[in-house]
């Protein structure tokens, strides 16, 4: 790695500062972007490997271009993983980032105008969950479900009720930010009863359904999205496990494995990244290890310790607490400001988080009332509940003084102070 970097300052020494000036912030902040984390070294040196110089169009014994014999060996591997981690009948572990997979699954089962119910963005969606500036949004005809207003949980009453009337093509389960869990169970009953496909987005959870600590729909739904970092903690890409047969149409003549993997390629994607998925391949053989259940056993304990802190402190939460990896704040009702001025003044104190639209929002996507905070990074770098306690009284101290720079400063002194005792990647050498 030192080698590497050395010849990067020779060649590009503004790319070179960039890298170094970002490791810095990564390790002198609490990151608690509830999307972000960080991988092990392992991840990090394979993703940076010569892997990246080749083209693999196709599939693991059966590619477009030559010379594939040791790419056919991670990948199936990544594969064989992800099966045996999820217990899925069905892995396709090419797509790039979450969206695309999720632009896949509808271009492998939809026509364009079918019909799609999923979660509302406002209420814990995500983008590609039907947002009118989305594709998804453009391409599809999408009904949406939410939360309910008293108490900020899917009500699966309603959502029936809308399947029944709306009658999509894909009953879409899986959020962006939403702090319960989900009765995948109840969705796949549903999608029954409508004759819909059952769609669950795990992207966020995908690490808690491997370890057990949340319920895994893999072996439930129809087909399955995720990306591979968040609580998953490997390198930025996605996957998409599905059942082999089409449980709607079995006598077409590409089953439900297939029409998946048609649509990644030549459908949506060409070459993949060989390197990224050499790094999903590692990601899943530590997942697989029992230490990670311990670790997504540490993400919940976490975020409910920070819950606790934040309702000592009477600050509202959305659904009033979390059950997996994050949490809602409403800033505006609890603070009085917005949730772009509360992402900033956290940032300048070296706490990450990141501004969110929280059901109700009386703002706008680009200032909502609400901030996301998640647990998944932090739990990496091994903090535990009582870490909890100090990282949510300096939440509540400086969001109550966001103007007050002598309290920012003093918390931004202890912030630097405190994270000096959990090192990330303290022998990298950079």
């Amino acid at each position: 790695m030192g080698k590497m970097l050395e010849s990067l300052k020779n060649t590009d020494r503004a790319v070179y500062d960039a890298v170094i000036n970002e490791t810095k912030r990564q390790r002198e902040g609490i990151e608690m972007i509830a999307s972000e984390n960080f991988v092990s070294k392992a991840v990090l040196e394979v993703v940076g490997t010569t892997l990246t110089n080749k083209y693999s169009e196709g599939l693991p014994n059966k590619r477009y271009y030559s010379g594939n014999k040791y790419i056919d060996v991670t990948e199936q591997l990544a594969i064989n993983r992800a099966k045996k981690l999820f217990n899925a009948e069905h892995v396709n572990v090419q797509p790039h980032a979450g969206s695309q997979a999720n632009a896949e699954v509808y271009f492998a089962l939809l026509e364009l105008k079918d019909k799609v119910l999923a979660m509302d963005l406002s209420h814990g969606g995500h983008l590609t969950h039907g947002s009118t500036v989305n594709f998804s949004g453009k391409f599809y005809t999408m009904e949406h479900y939410g939360v309910d207003p008293e108490t900020g949980r899917i009500d699966m009453d309603q959502v029936r009720k809308k399947a029944l009337e709306f009658k999509p093509k894909i009953l879409l389960s899986g959020f962006s930010a939403y702090p319960r869990k989900l009765d995948f169970r109840a969705f796949q009953e549903i999608a029954e009863e409508v004759g819909a496909y059952h769609m669950s987005d795990i992207a966020h959870i995908a690490g808690l359904c491997a370890a057990g600590v949340h319920e895994n729909p893999v072996p439930i739904a129809d087909v399955v999205t995720t990306t591979t970092h968040k609580t998953l903690r490997g390198p930025r890409g996605a996957m998409i496990m599905s059942k082999i047969q089409d449980r709607l149409k079995p006598n077409d003549k590409k089953n439900l494995a297939q029409k998946i993997d048609s649509a990644v390629f030549p459908g949506m994607q060409g070459g993949p990244l060989d390197h990224v998925i050499a790094g999903k391949a590692v990601a899943f053989k530590e997942a697989l290890e029992p230490d990670f259940r311990k670790y997504a056993e540490q993400i919940v304990k976490n975020a409910k310790a920070l819950a606790e802190v934040f309702s000592e402190n009477g600050v509202t939460m959305v659904s009033g607490g979390t059950d997996n990896h994050l949490i809602l704040l409403d800033v505006e009702k609890s603070f009085g400001i917005m949730g772009k001025e509360a992402e900033t003044v956290l940032d300048e104190v070296h706490i990450f988080t990141n501004k969110n639209m929280i059901p109700g929002d009386r703002g706008t996507p680009f200032n909502p009332c609400g901030i996301r905070l998640g647990t998944p990074a932090i739990t990496s770098r091994g903090m535990k509940e009582s870490e909890m306690k100090q990282i949510g009284e300096w939440y509540v101290r400086t969001l109550k003084n966001p103007s007050d720079e002598s309290v920012k400063q003093k918390v931004r002194e202890e912030v630097l102070e405190f994270i000096r005792e959990f090192p990330l990647y303290p022998d990298l050498g950079y």
